[in-house]
């Protein structure tokens, strides 16, 4: 569980600092640069060690797995409730699939 929530935290980080700075699209490209590796470094002070917990746990692949799905509903939450867009259905069939592929990789 705790893999769950540094891997969600991290996520959330991430998801700021990779499409954040689009709700300011008039800041110069340098200074949105700077910032999203400022909010990266926490990402990396979450990801790593919630890798390495969850290595003793999961496989690399299993990992990347849940990182994936993690980062899906995070962004769509970042997306409907930050970036005020909202989350179509094909965009929903797409990640569904997404889920479905995780499910085999776990399958064993």
């Amino acid at each position: 569980m705790q893999t769950i929530i540094l891997l969600t935290l991290s996520n959330i980080f991430m998801t700021f600092a990779w499409y954040g700075h689009l709700k300011f699209r008039q800041a110069p490209l340098i200074l949105t640069i700077l910032a999203s590796w400022g909010i990266a470094l926490f990402e990396y002070c979450l990801q790593v060690p919630a890798n390495r917990i969850g290595s003793y746990q999961f496989s690399t692949v299993q990992l990347k797995t849940i990182q994936e799905i993690i980062t899906l509903i995070v962004f769509c939450f970042f997306s409907y409730f930050y970036l005020n867009e909202g989350i179509k259905l094909n965009h929903l069939i797409g990640f569904i699939f997404i889920v479905l592929a995780a499910f085999f990789i776990f399958k064993g």
